[in-house]
């Protein structure tokens, strides 16, 4: 395996790759071509992602996996699902997308996760984890139910594998019979301890054809001398729980093999061969290591989980960077975590990215990763607000929606107090619809006792924070990924008061009603053309001393929220407006009914109206319409 020190900037050299468009082409390559043409695909994605910026890690772990499944399958005929959709990037480099690849994550360019409308040869689309086996499941359960001969194959993380909705589907796939592989791509072991020696040996011996024959006949020999049958099994079992982890998915249903090296091609090609000819659930256990290839990324898996595109110009002179809301948040819970004791913080394996770095080292009895366990983060929350503690849930708005249910009837419905910290509401670019915090107004709004907080900048943030946590009662403040206008948070401890608006600017005819930071996109047009501009602050419980007077003295209200105008902070001011009998022209801006794919933050707001440009000319055209 050839290792790479630096990101290629210069497109490499890569003959045999460049001759591969579909794997049906790789397919006619002799086995011993395919080593070669692993370290080309390696080279290329190291260049693409140089270009484009994006998932990096993962995908470089995966490349002599990706060859190999593309290899024995015949994709698209047979279906090969990728869970999360960090680790799809070699696979959408051999699937006809390769000269496509620098436009990855930008507007008008390749998704960043597979995605149906993109590719056949991208059986699932993927976003959130722990998906694949599920929806694997039900395509081998739909080939077997319509008498297709297909095969079936859900490649899954190990960090993937620790949510609950990965085991439903083991637990169910096992009692069905259904004619699937998943193979676990587990990245966080050392292949050095895991994959060498004796277990190396025996990993090989058992996902060989010959041993997989054996154990069938000795099956078949053993019904009809059932004297022996029962010592034979019980032999069997203790054996592999010896030699292997194998006992949990055995007993689950899962013909299991492995560990074995996800870097060796010839162990790969003869696992994989294997038990995708093998009637019945079947699961491979793959070892690769996370950014195999470039060595720095070897070296600090985190640091290159994703990288920024290369610029190859002479950078301008750093500038001090501003704090972006994740670490305004971070600052925030460790401040307040030193002034009360009762303070703890949960996150599903957000640590890095919800700002708890400096929580988790400082607190480290206070702070709880559950791994990409949604649900359970919630319903822990509300076990801790039962015994008096006061737990911060620090999640991805995107991610909340995986444990909605939990918390309407955990959290909300006891009056349990929890405060939510929701990162990434809003568009978050380039990661696409499936990271999109679109929707987190609506669901929250309608589940009775629940407060819902917008700041607009850091320092709003930060007061806001002390009013969520402070309130007694269930309460969720969302902000956006990145920095705002870099307001200065301070370091105080000091709460808005829940419910109360801000006036920002006092006009004529037209007052705008902002929820979040899309108030400073209409800041300016409201200065130039003398409009009123009023920060909301919040969603729940809306401020209606402020409607009722904007409505008294202005002709339209305008209502801008980063989040889908159906069920959004401008449906709750209609709503409010319609309970008081307040009739007044309203607007109502925000995101369009549909799903926007990657690309700049900026210009995907732009491209719903919901820029300065934009926001004047909605209003300009509502006024005209007068």
């Amino acid at each position: 395996m050839r290792i790479f020190h630096q990101i290629p900037t210069q497109r490499p050299d890569t003959p045999l790759l460049d001759a591969i468009p579909t794997p049906d082409v790789l397919r006619a390559l002799p086995r011993a071509k395919l080593a070669e043409v692993a370290d080309e695909l390696r080279a290329y994605l190291l260049y693409s992602v140089g270009q484009s910026g994006g998932h990096f890690g993962a995908g470089l772990g995966v490349v002599e996996l990706t060859v190999a499944l593309h290899y024995l399958l015949d994709t698209p005929h047979d279906r090969l699902l990728w869970d999360v959709g960090h680790q799809a990037y070699p696979h959408k480099i051999l699937t006809g997308r390769r000269e496509a690849m620098p436009s990855i994550r930008q507007t008008g360019g390749l998704a960043a996760f597979p995605a149906r409308h993109e590719s056949p040869y991208d059986t699932f689309g993927v976003g959130h984890s722990s998906t694949t086996i599920s929806a694997g499941l039900g395509m081998a359960l739909a080939a077997q139910q319509k008498g297709e001969p297909r095969r079936v194959v859900s490649v899954i993380g190990d960090g993937a594998l620790t949510a609950g909705m990965a085991f439903e589907a083991l637990a169910h796939g096992g009692t069905t019979r259904a004619n699937m592989l998943v193979v676990l791509n587990d990245n966080d072991m050392s292949i050095s301890q895991s994959v060498g020696g004796l277990s190396n040996y025996l990993a090989q011996l058992l996902s060989s054809k010959a041993y997989s024959r054996m154990r069938d006949d000795a099956r078949k020999l053993l019904e009809i001398i059932p004297p022996a049958a029962e010592l034979a099994k019980k032999t069997e079992e203790q054996v592999k729980s010896l030699i292997s982890p194998a006992s949990l998915f055995e007993a689950m249903g899962w013909n299991y093999i492995g560990p074995i090296d996800g870097h060796d091609m010839g162990q790969l090609l003869n696992a994989i061969d294997t038990l995708t000819n093998r009637p019945g659930p079947n699961f491979l256990h793959v070892v690769t290591q996370k950014g195999c290839g470039f060595h720095p990324a070897e070296t600090n898996p985190i640091k290159y989980h994703a990288i920024t595109k290369i610029d190859a110009k002479p950078s301008a002179p750093a500038q001090t960077p501003k704090p972006t809301f994740s670490q305004v948040f971070g600052q925030w819970v460790m401040d307040q975590a030193a002034a009360d004791p009762r303070l703890l913080a949960i996150t599903p394996a957000m640590r890095e990215g919800s700002g708890l770095v400096g929580f988790s080292e400082r607190f480290p009895k206070r702070y709880h990763d559950v791994a990409i366990c949604e649900q359970h983060a919630v319903t822990l929350a509300a076990g801790f607000a039962c015994e008096g503690l006061k737990p911060v849930v620090a999640i991805y708005s995107t991610f909340l929606q995986r444990g909605y249910d939990q918390l309407i009837h955990d959290v909300a419905l006891q009056g349990l107090d929890v405060t939510f910290a929701i990162d990434r509401a809003g568009l978050v670019g380039e990661d696409g619809p499936t990271h999109a915090g679109a929707y987190d107004i609506a669901f929250l709004r309608t589940i009775p006792g629940v407060v819902i907080a917008t700041p607009s900048d850091e320092a709003e943030a930060r007061g806001l924070l002390n009013a969520c946590y402070q309130q007694d009662g269930t309460a969720a403040i969302r902000y956006p990924r990145g920095a705002g206008i870099g307001a200065d948070p301070g370091d105080h401890l000091d709460a808005l008061p829940v419910g109360t608006a801000a006036i920002r600017r006092s006009g004529q005819r037209v007052a705008v009603l902002a929820f979040g930071t899309l108030l400073h996109e209409a800041a300016a047009l409201c200065a130039n053309r003398n409009y009123s501009l009023i920060d909301m602050r919040w969603v729940k419980p809306l401020d209606m001393d402020a409607l009722r007077r904007a409505s008294q003295s202005h002709d339209l209200l305008v209502t801008i929220e980063d989040h889908a105008r159906m069920g959004g902070a401008g449906s709750a001011v209609l709503e409010a407006l319609a309970s008081e009998g307040i009739t007044i022209d309203t607007l109502v801006l925000g995101l369009d009914d549909r799903y926007l794919e990657g690309g700049k933050v900026s210009q995907m707001y732009a491209e719903d109206g919901l820029n300065a440009e934009g926001i004047a000319r909605a209003i300009d055209a509502r006024l005209a319409a007068e």
